[in-house]
């Protein structure tokens, strides 16, 4: 074992000097990691401790599990908990095989200036802000807007799309989708192009159809970024985006908008409660941890693939 690792010490300190180069490119992004992402973690020992504003920042008194008794009694937090996991599920359902359509489909095409119109009005909503993009739902959506004009002009009645709850999650979805997908097909794109082109000469030579040579080598080809891809948003399958439901939901569709995200702003920020929105940040952390690790396991078990 001492001469294994005494072997691995001095490869890898081989390496660093002789591209010490693209290792130092590394630093900032771990400063960033050690500053935003590692050290705030400290500080979920308040989701256990009773924190007062302008007080101790790692609370005055220790209280237990005080504040997650609460919130597992809390009807309230099971309601939005409930609407985030019907959000999430319905937003991976729709939004992670948009893009892997996208990419197959652009694919097969044979014109390239088809393909770079579709490639840049497919990426182009990527790129603008939530605000923007939330403004633009509001606009359509509303009472005098394109979607209920264009109901009218056939003959419908306008619809209250965004002061009806029931309307609120194929809203968020379809905005989510047409953001997301173009964006989102450019890492399948470039799988694609890793795929060795003397498979599809041998698929064709044995008879295979277009269908055929997508079913057997197409999509066995981008498989492992599929499995990578589908367990990071599996992980954050409890993060729905909160800066796009905060934008546009409102009390006469709280039923269903409402999520853990929401909820933690009004009663962490709003209400000053800080402790226990930590202590259901940290539930909400553990569950999202879960869920990778067992997607991970059941990918590597299935598929041999997985992120480590």
């Amino acid at each position: 074992m001492p001469i294994i690792t005494t072997t691995k010490r001095s490869l890898v300190l081989k390496a660093l000097r002789k591209d010490w180069q693209l290792y130092s490119l590394l630093v900032l992004p771990i400063i960033y990691l050690v500053i935003f992402k590692y050290i705030p973690m400290i500080g979920n020992i308040i989701a256990f401790r009773r924190f007062i504003p302008g007080g101790n920042i790692f609370g005055e008194e220790w209280v237990g599990l005080r504040y997650i008794q609460m919130f597992i009694g809390d009807a309230t937090f099971w309601h939005v908990f409930k609407n985030t996991l019907i959000m999430s599920s319905l937003t991976l359902l729709v939004c992670f095989p948009a893009p892997i359509i996208i990419a197959l489909l652009l694919n097969e095409v044979k014109s390239k200036k088809f393909k770079k119109f579709v490639q840049t009005a497919s990426y182009l909503p990527h790129f603008l802000s939530i605000v923007i993009i939330s403004g633009m739902i509001l606009q359509l959506t509303a009472t005098n807007g394109a979607l209920n004009s264009l109901i009218e002009f056939f003959g419908g009645k306008p619809i209250l799309f965004m002061q009806d709850a029931k309307w609120f999650r194929p809203i968020y979805v379809g905005s989510e989708a047409w953001q997301t997908m173009g964006w989102g097909a450019i890492l399948y794109l470039a799988a694609l192009t890793n795929i060795d082109e003397s498979l599809y000469e041998a698929a064709k030579m044995d008879g295979a159809n277009r269908w055929k040579q997508t079913i057997h080598i197409t999509i066995p080809g981008i498989l492992p970024t599929i499995v990578t891809l589908l367990i990071l948003n599996i992980g954050s399958i409890m993060a729905v985006g909160f800066e796009k439901v905060l934008l546009l939901y409102n009390p006469l569709n709280y039923e269903t908008a409402d999520v853990i995200s929401t909820y933690l702003y009004r009663v962490g920020l709003q209400s000053s409660n800080f402790s226990y929105a930590t202590a259901i940040g940290l539930f909400e952390s553990i569950i999202g941890l879960i869920l990778v690790f067992s997607a991970n396991f059941l990918s590597k078990k299935y598929t041999d693939n997985g992120l480590w």
